[in-house]
């Protein structure tokens, strides 16, 4: 009866240790309860040796992929009739939609992996598993009444459509995803009613982005600022808006039109000082950096003024920084008269744990984390021409440190000090390209004082104090 399975394809399941092997019986020896199978392959891959031998306390699951024909030859030659292909009528239908078969060559399992179809009925011998030569004999001839009960209970009934390969390409071609997509949006929308029809220009998306507004509002104006005098460039905020520069004479009546309504020059000193010290934490790191487990590496910013307003802005940021666990380091040389707000301004720092020097020599040698200058002036350009200038300006470019300048003058010559970002106030000057990003501070100056000097005038601020600026 051994003899009856040579030559036939079988898989040998001998659990996760051993995995699955594939291949061709060619000895089965019950004595030694053992099973040889000649070419292999182990879990789909192809075996070094020529045959393996399982012993039965090994096998797991053993399954039938094809079975070899040598059952038939046996019995032609004993003079038993051959297994029919059809019944008589009535049943040679369903014979042949249930009768098992091979589905793979000796020709395809000597070169690839057997491959496995799954079917649609199994048990424990196996998908493809079929009854020995022997019933057909017992039955006295292979057209008896019992063979077609036999197939019925015992065969698969598998189809020969299973046999071919599945074509993924040509069926995921007739799938209309977009289709597909747009019926599951319209569900969605409108629920179980009927979706109304409406032509491409009056349908609107779905879905809408957390800036966009649902309702349909009026065009929007992005020149939303005029003034009578063109200052030369534009600029324009990341939401599109237009902001164009002014001359630094509009400029100074501006401020001193705010001045005369009651904006007086401590009030704008402390909102540059919030507006620039908000900027400066910011580049800075953040709540990244400022955190109270990063107390043992607090930021190091070096504050380079002149006696001047713009170096009363400086020292009033320098203030604000050093209440935020900032290390702060303010230069300002020894002068023997300074205006009024910068001496004012110096008073208050003082009263925090800021360090003050006045000699160049003083400053950090090793490079500190920002650098903010306020050294020069629109009204005295010849500051520039001083020593204590020059040392200051030579020391900030050889630092290697990131450079923030707080509203700096406009001018054809180039300035001694390199800036990463420039912070303008109220309106922008039209600032060269060398001068870095530009960014814009809110210092609450109302709309009817830019409308005494002629400006139209519509805040492009938003929700924000310090906003950045891009060439037009």
């Amino acid at each position: 009866m051994a003899a009856d399975w040579l030559g036939s394809v079988v898989s040998i399941n001998c659990g996760p240790a051993l995995g699955v092997y594939q291949g061709e019986v060619s000895s089965v020896d019950q004595g030694s309860q053992t099973i040889s199978l000649r070419q292999p392959f182990h879990n789909g891959v192809r075996c070094s040796v020529p045959e393996v031998t399982f012993r039965a306390m090994d096998i797991k699951e053993l399954k039938f992929l094809d079975i070899q024909s040598s059952a038939n030859k046996t019995s032609v030659g004993q003079g038993a009739a051959k297994e029919p292909t059809s019944t008589s009528s009535g049943h040679s239908d369903q014979n042949r939609g249930t009768h098992s078969h091979a589905t793979s060559t000796n020709t395809q399992s000597s070169t690839a992996p057997v491959t496995i179809l799954r079917r649609g009925l199994s048990n424990s011998r196996g998908p493809t598993q079929a009854t020995p030569k022997k019933n057909a004999v017992r039955n006295g001839s292979a057209g008896g009444p019992m063979r077609p009960k036999d197939d019925e209970c015992f065969g698969d009934g598998t189809d020969e459509g299973l046999d071919t390969d599945f074509d993924f390409e040509g069926n995921l071609a007739l799938f209309d995803k977009a289709a597909v997509f747009s019926q599951i949006d319209g569900n969605d929308r409108y629920g179980n009613r009927a979706r109304p029809r409406s032509t491409p220009s009056e349908r609107t998306p779905s879905r809408y982005r957390h800036d966009e507004n649902v309702l349909e509002g009026k065009p929007v104006i992005y020149r939303q600022i005029l003034v009578p005098q063109h200052g030369g460039k534009e600029y324009c905020t990341d939401s599109g808006l237009v902001v164009p520069s002014v001359s630094y004479e509009l400029h100074k009546r501006l401020l001193a039109a705010a001045e005369w309504q009651g904006l007086t020059v401590e009030r704008r000193l402390e909102m540059t000082g919030v507006c620039s010290s908000q900027m400066a934490l910011t580049l800075l790191g953040g709540p990244n950096r400022l955190t109270p487990k990063n107390v043992h590496q607090r930021p190091t910013v070096t504050l380079l003024c002149g006696p001047h307003i713009q170096g009363a802005q400086g020292i009033s940021c320098g203030r604000h920084l050093s209440n935020h666990e900032v290390e702060v380091i303010l230069f300002l040389p020894n002068f023997v008269k300074m205006q009024e707000s910068v001496t004012n301004e110096l008073n208050l720092y003082n009263k925090t744990s800021g360090k003050q020097v006045a000699n160049v020599k003083d400053l950090p040698v090793s490079p500190v984390d920002l650098v903010i200058n306020c050294l020069d002036c629109h009204e005295n350009p010849l500051l520039r021409e001083q020593s204590w200038y020059q040392s200051a300006a030579e020391w900030a470019n050889q630092n290697r440190a990131p450079v923030l300048s707080i509203d700096p003058p406009v001018g054809e010559q180039q300035h001694a000090v390199e800036a990463k970002w420039t912070l303008s106030l109220g309106l922008p000057l039209p600032l060269a390209e060398s001068e870095g990003r530009v960014y814009l501070c809110d210092i609450g100056i109302p709309k009817l004082v830019f409308q005494e000097v002629g400006i139209d005038y519509h805040s492009p601020f938003g929700c924000k104090f310090v906003i950045p600026l891009h060439a037009a």
